[in-house]
């Protein structure tokens, strides 16, 4: 979280006349909250990283982006734009996952480290209304939205196991092939269909169309992210909202638009382990939890482990093909890249649980409840999973910076296009920094 801070400074040093600094706002645990603005056009381009705490490439394609924007007036004065890139929405949660930001970069060391917090102390989502949004990362947010009434948001994500996607408020026509060409140049498996987006409309490969957001109960909020968020919110100033996801470890499997052989054998199968699982994981909180009263940060831990244990046996119902889920919907048309991704959703949920409950005991100072030898079994299976069963490989981070800020240049060249009521879908890439050797740090 400093080195984002401390690169944007220094940028602002080398470049004073199109770079500004500013603090919008401050965190609830007191951290700034970062605004880095290039240019001086009147259309107004807004970059949110860090949205997710265990996302942390956004804040790296901020920079990035900030760079590209200093060094190419095409993207500022040949656009009339300015970019103004949040550099972390979550500053707090950041910080939290730090345990495993500087490496090495295995499942194990993440999942042990992993941090997200729970639903409702997420900045993006509004399940009451903006008006009744109580996070002050929150109301920085949607202040930042009603100041600059940008033309483009992009909300910068990233997927721990899988491929990149990205999902739209509005269609940007041309963006299915940018992104094709974009992960073959740089060897990123896109995600044809991604959990996330399973009942949304397609709008070309591995771009989804974001729903309206509705009323629901609490789980349909977490599960489907239908939920009024901060992603729809500017929908009044004709803002494109796209949301960048970049994987950290790469799945090829979640690029095969193939028939499945056998669709309900595999989804009877994710259902049961996944249901597996949420017993196992239910059985060690109930013997831990009597121990955490004193522990640091517990409840910051449990209410990410709360929401999981909530959300799973739900997930399980609605994808098993043998179980109505109470809601009268069925699953939609599948092929293999979405039981892949389920199959890898269902491990994320139960490896996030078994991740977060490890910190609970190492941070009791001991094991009091006996619990620690189950929870690293559930972690290394969940492992050993995603790294012989799906062949998950890890993604340099340069690598997933480039992607996905080749991904917002191609979303700002045809949201621009879209302004200006010219969209010409299907052209090559030839958006600014297409061409631009990739960083392979």
């Amino acid at each position: 979280m400093d080195e984002l801070g401390a690169r944007a400074a220094a940028l602002v040093a080398r470049h004073p006349r199109q770079a500004r600094l500013r603090r919008v706002g401050t965190s609830r645990a007191g951290s700034p909250l970062l605004l880095l603005s290039v240019g001086h056009g009147s259309r107004h381009a807004l970059v949110v990283a860090g949205p997710h705490a265990n996302e942390p490439v956004g804040g790296a394609t901020a920079l990035r982006l900030a760079e590209r924007a200093v060094a190419d007036p095409r993207l500022t004065d040949g656009a009339d734009a300015t970019w103004n890139l949040l550099l972390c929405a979550d500053p707090d949660g950041l910080r939290r996952n730090e345990g495993w930001l500087t490496g090495p970069y295995t499942l194990g060391r993440y999942a042990r480290n992993f941090f997200r917090p729970g639903f409702l102390e997420q900045p993006e989502w509004l399940p009451d209304g903006p008006e009744r949004a109580t996070l002050p990362e929150t109301r920085t947010l949607l202040a930042l939205q009603d100041e600059l009434r940008p033309f483009l948001q992009c909300s910068l994500h990233g997927v721990d196991v899988g491929g990149g996607f990205v999902e739209l408020t509005h269609d940007l026509p041309g963006l299915s092939q940018r992104i094709a060409h974009t992960a073959a140049r740089l060897g990123i498996p896109r995600e044809l269909g991604a959990y996330d987006t399973l009942y949304w409309p397609d709008l070309g490969p591995a771009v989804y169309r974001i729903p309206p957001p509705r009323r629901g109960d609490f789980t349909a909020a977490i599960t489907e992210a239908a939920v009024d968020s901060t992603w729809c919110h500017p929908h009044r100033f004709g803002t494109v909202t796209a949301v960048v996801e970049a994987p950290m470890w790469g799945v090829a499997a979640v690029a095969d638009g193939s028939p499945p052989a056998d669709r309900d054998a595999v989804l009877r199968t994710v259902s049961r382990t996944l249901r597996h699982d949420t017993r196992r994981l239910h059985r060690i909180l109930a013997r831990l939890r009597p121990h955490l009263a004193d522990v640091p940060e517990a409840a910051h831990l449990l209410a990410p482990v709360d929401d999981y244990l909530l959300v799973c046996p739900r997930l399980a119902d609605a994808w098993d093909p043998d179980t109505d889920d109470g809601t009268g919907r069925s699953l939609p048309p599948m092929n293999t890249s979405h039981l892949v991704a389920l199959r890898l959703a269902g491990r994320r949920l139960s490896l996030r649980t078994a991740g977060l409950l490890h910190q609970l005991v190492t941070r009791t100072g001991g094991d009091p409840a006996g619990v620690l030898t189950e929870v690293d079994r559930i972690v290394d299976e969940g492992c050993a999973d995603y790294r012989d069963g799906c062949a998950a490989h890890w993604i340099p981070v340069g690598r997933q910076v480039e992607y996905q800020t080749r991904v917002v240049l191609a979303a700002f060249e045809l949201a621009v296009r879209r302004d200006a009521g010219d969209s010409r879908p299907g052209e090559p890439d030839r958006s600014p920094g297409a061409t631009v050797p990739v960083h392979r740090d």
